[in-house]
């Protein structure tokens, strides 16, 4: 389905094709003191509809992973993983409506290396 979404003030707008069944994983350091869960959805099914220019982003450690969010209300709609860094996720700021379940999985972010060794299908997602 298509699931559309952004940030809290509505500058940033984006649209992103995926199930209706997310699988979404609850991460790292940041994460949790963001509290955000996260799905992965390949670029080529994220489409950024509005706010390029009120973006910014906030690396650390390796700086694969890009954490963007919005410069006017600080509301992270979306990054790039360093799992997957030609993904995108977004599940907190969707739209109600078009998302049917969650599932939560749970991945080690502070033994990113340990992890990703661990699980099977982070990689293919």
């Amino acid at each position: 389905v298509k699931h559309s979404g952004g940030c809290h003030c509505g500058a940033v707008r984006f649209e992103v094709w995926s199930s209706p069944d997310l699988h979404v994983f609850h991460c790292c350091s940041v994460c949790t003191k963001k509290q955000n869960h996260h799905f992965i959805v390949p670029k080529s099914r994220f489409t950024l509809l509005q706010g390029v220019d009120n973006l910014t982003t906030y690396t650390f450690q390796t700086h694969v992973a890009k954490h963007t969010f919005c410069k006017t209300c600080g509301v992270q709609s979306f990054y790039t993983p360093r799992s997957n860094p030609d993904g995108y996720v977004a599940p907190h700021c969707l739209d109600p409506g078009t998302v049917r379940s969650i599932i939560v999985e749970k991945f080690c972010g502070e033994k990113w290396e340990e992890s990703m060794q661990a699980h099977k299908s982070i990689k293919d997602m």
